[in-house]
């Protein structure tokens, strides 16, 4: 089978195209799956350029995202049968979805929304775990929330404006100028230009001083210590980046904040209400673009690249 391997830790050029053997059921719970496409998330490169080393031996396939079919079931599957269109997030640490089959437990299973194509499935579900997780969870949403959502253009922003509408919160989000529209279309209600304007003191006055209950962050660099200057009093900042340079937190202490770190979510269950919102038509996967997997590294590349053409609105998805 056509798989994408890491033999050495790099930039995109160590993502090679080669053949391997396809994998065969072990254990009786075991599912295998034709994969018919998947995504390029920061994990990804992540792991390709070294970040979990200690966590892999190389050689690796790396790979968070799979939809595809189900080609063989294990003596004791009773919920599934060949034939049938899953998606799911292959389990962290294991063998990765850039491979053309993959062997993974029942238990991760999810079966695909009949309203979306392979490629549109291939774009949630580790994002969708993660959104619910930081949105429900985590900051606990409802209806008539202020969240604002920093980096609304991305894989998880694009998605967690949808679900926060869906939920009843009043959206602000940062993006570029050229995307507006298209966030607006998405669900957000203000849009602010974070490359033109403060957008700490654009919130302050949209909300008259009050600021926002909830602040998602994907972005990273200074949030944790501006955040709290945008934030209502009992707010919660919830952040996915894992930030390594010092924070000034005596603002959140003054708001009396509270602070969740999430690390990307793989969990069916949470996957589940996710697909509820896109078979009910309130969720609809945003697709940057399409490679196919024999041009992953043009995919990485462009996922990576901070002076791209065009801007990046959504996923990176590989078809197979």
């Amino acid at each position: 089978m056509k798989t994408i391997v890491i033999k050495n830790y790099g930039g995109p050029e160590v993502l090679e195209v080669t053949e391997s053997p396809a994998p065969f059921i072990t254990n009786s719970s075991q599912v295998l799956v034709k994969v018919r496409a998947t995504s390029v998330n920061p994990l990804d490169y992540q792991v390709r350029r070294g970040d979990y080393a200690s966590q892999f031996e190389l050689p690796i396939t790396t790979g968070h995202d799979i939809a595809g079919n189900v080609v063989a079931v294990g003596e004791a599957v009773t919920k599934w049968q060949p034939g049938d269109k899953v998606y799911y997030s292959p389990r962290f640490g294991g063998p990765g979805s850039y491979a053309e089959y993959h062997i993974t437990d029942e238990s991760s299973l999810s079966g695909m929304p009949d309203n979306i194509s392979y490629e549109e499935a291939a774009a949630i579900p580790l994002i969708g775990g993660t959104v619910w997780e930081m949105l429900v969870v985590r900051a606990q949403i409802k209806k008539g929330d202020r969240i604002l959502i920093l980096g609304g253009a991305g894989g998880v922003g694009s998605l967690a404006i949808q679900v926060a509408k869906s939920l009843g919160a009043y959206v602000y989000t940062t993006g570029q100028s050229i995307l507006h529209e298209k966030l607006q279309h998405l669900g957000a209600d203000v849009v602010i230009d974070h490359q033109k304007e403060n957008w700490v003191e654009e919130i302050q006055s949209y909300t008259q001083g009050k600021g926002v209950d909830v602040i998602i962050d994907t972005v990273g660099g200074t949030t944790l210590s501006d955040s709290p200057l945008a934030l209502a009093d009992y707010g919660t900042v919830v952040t996915l980046v894992d930030i390594a340079q010092p924070q000034n937190l005596i603002h959140a202490w003054e708001k009396n904040a509270t602070y969740h770190f999430v690390f990307t979510r793989q969990s069916r269950d949470e996957l589940h209400h996710i697909t509820q919102l896109i078979e009910t038509g309130q969720v609809k996967p945003v697709i940057d673009s399409i490679y196919p997997i024999e041009e992953v590294q043009k995919a990485h590349q462009r996922m990576e690249d901070s002076k791209r053409n065009r801007p990046l609105l959504g996923k990176i998805v590989l078809s197979l």
